[in-house]
């Protein structure tokens, strides 16, 4: 068989082109495609919920590909320990009790693939730019190329629907800081306003990423590092543990929440 460049463009363009308009209006919609997100879109999306993921790099993982410092391996302790082995990631203890590693490439990428079987489409090189607002409340994504971004084009965004929307872009904390620039009425904060990160502490980091994740505009959730850089809560350096909980929380939140909109 003569292969056909017009037909492997057709393909691509046509299977594309079904994600997009099947995925116009999700349930839930998460930015930032490192391991918080990764495990919240896993879980949202094998409890049936329709999610999409913007990330604006080319590559999904986050952080999470380096481990510390480029050494590709990473920790976790033993709270988080069950979500690596559930996602069939292999585990091992350290000579230190509670610590726990992995290999970083094998985490990305397995979490990535199970994600994506369990339902996650994820649409790379997409920036969000805005958020869409009505009575108050976040109802979905105002979205471009990331290239378009890069190169300064004045070209006009898309929209997508959304129920809800997780803010997984890490310290940068993207919609947030849109949210509390351009939304009406104050995030939920103690100040009402993002507290913004304080110095590396893990053992206070790792227990308020999880304690943080939570709405901070309705229908707006942080959910990984962007809930310590919302809160005011430390950083946590190269661990992983708070972040693979956090993103298991906020899909229980939020599937609760979708539960008790449809009844």
């Amino acid at each position: 068989m003569k292969l056909d460049e017009k037909i492997i463009s057709k393909a691509i363009i046509t299977r594309y082109y079904e994600k997009l308009l099947d995925h116009l209006n999700v349930d839930v919609a998460v930015v930032g495609g490192g391991p918080s997100g990764l495990v919240a879109g896993y879980y949202l999306a094998k409890a049936g919920h329709k999610v999409a993921m913007f990330e604006r790099k080319l590559s999904i993982g986050g952080g999470m590909w380096g481990g510390g410092m480029l050494f590709n391996e990473i920790v976790v302790q033993e709270d988080a320990k069950g979500i690596l082995e559930e996602f069939g990631i292999r585990v091992r203890p350290c000579l230190d009790s509670g610590y726990y590693t992995a290999d970083a490439i094998e985490s990305v990428t397995t979490i990535t693939s199970k994600a994506v079987q369990a339902g996650l489409v994820i649409f790379n090189c997409i920036s969000v730019e805005d958020v869409s607002v009505d009575n108050e409340k976040i109802t979905g994504l105002v979205v471009n190329w990331t290239p378009i971004e890069m190169s300064g084009l004045h070209v006009d965004p898309l929209s997508f629907g959304a129920s809800f929307v997780i803010d997984a872009t890490g310290h940068d904390t993207e919609v947030v800081h849109m949210v509390a620039k351009k939304a009406p009425g104050k995030l939920l904060t103690p100040s009402g306003e993002i507290e913004g990160e304080k110095f590396m502490c893990p053992d206070e980091a790792e227990k308020l990423t999880v304690e943080n994740t939570k709405e901070v505009f309705p229908g707006l959730y942080v959910a990984g590092m962007a809930c310590n850089a919302t809160f005011g809560g430390p950083r946590m350096g190269p661990i992983f543990g708070g972040m693979l909980l956090s993103g298991r929380k906020v899909a229980e939140l939020i599937s609760q929440r979708l539960k008790e909109e449809s009844k």
